[in-house]
């Protein structure tokens, strides 16, 4: 004989998985406001959301553990954000680990709080008004102006001739930069006369969104000043970086030995702690591949 069904667990099992259905519909809402409020750059989006999930999954499904719920949820939520929101990859790959983060710290506050027999606002609230409210507004904002470089060995190389030149793009070799970000493919236009411009076609984004068709990317530069051994590029058009950060300027300091690519850029996204250092590095990433590509 087959044994009866356990009532209590049963119970139990509804109210997770209703848990699970208003954390993620909860998420799904809160995107749609922040969206619509053009706050989807801020810790507002990317602290908030996951501790909407995990808040969502502690008080509705009340489970044993609320950590290893809220990462399952945060797990399946990530996996359908790509293609229900058309995100990207690299929004994903870069947004996981911060999202786990939030989930986390929530998650384990809420279990010592249960144990000790603490109200789950009171131990989270506090937090989390501190953390979101970063980039909501201009008093909560930090400085985002940022300036990166990168020096390469000339070995000999023509660095005035190279840049004078539409520029011949190889294989990135960054492991950072591989992650999906986009890859220059061909260059237009010639000269280092204040005024000269040069049209950069990267390759197009792939959006995860269902049906989504490719986007094409590139980026205008124009030549805003020029001395002996220094050119300056002012990015008047990008269709490439601007999902992630706003990139102003690219500045070629060269000598007989060796060249510096100095990339100005100006950080939109918060929180600063977490996505500051990572758009730092991989600017710096950047400037590395361009300082090598007219050295070569």
């Amino acid at each position: 004989m087959s044994a009866e069904p356990d009532p209590v667990h049963q119970r139990r099992s509804r109210r997770v998985l209703a848990g699970v259905l208003a954390a993620l519909f909860a998420a799904f809402l809160a995107y749609r406001v922040l969206h619509a409020g053009h706050l989807e750059q801020t810790a507002v989006f990317y602290v908030g959301i996951p501790a909407v999930i995990a808040i969502t999954v502690a008080l509705a499904a009340r489970p044993k553990s609320a950590t290893g719920l809220i990462m399952a949820v945060i797990t399946i939520g990530l996996a359908v954000s790509g293609p229900l929101l058309g995100e990207g990859i690299v929004c994903l790959v870069f947004a996981a680990p911060l999202f786990y983060l939030v989930g986390l710290i929530v998650g384990l506050l809420v279990d010592w709080g249960g144990r000790r027999g603490t109200g789950v606002n009171l131990l989270v609230a506090p937090l989390l008004l501190a953390v979101v409210s970063e980039g909501a507004t201009g008093a909560t904002s930090l400085p985002r102006e940022n300036v990166v470089s990168a020096t390469r060995a000339t070995g000999g190389a023509d660095v005035e001739a190279a840049l004078a030149a539409a520029p011949v793009f190889r294989g990135v070799e960054s492991a950072f930069l591989r992650l999906g970000f986009p890859r220059p493919l061909t260059a237009e236009g010639q000269g280092l006369q204040v005024g000269a411009t040069r049209r950069v076609t990267f390759t197009p984004r792939r959006s995860l969104g269902i049906g989504a068709a490719l986007e094409p990317r590139s980026m205008t530069l124009r030549v805003k000043e020029r001395a002996a051994g220094v050119v300056v590029f002012d990015v008047v058009a990008d269709s490439t970086l601007a999902r992630w950060l706003e990139l102003e300027e690219a500045r070629f300091a060269w000598t007989r030995s060796d060249l510096t690519v100095s990339l100005r850029y100006r950080r939109t996204f918060d929180p600063a702690w977490y996505f500051g250092p990572l758009q730092r590095y991989g600017l710096g990433e950047a400037a590395g591949y361009l300082a090598e590509t007219f050295t070569r």
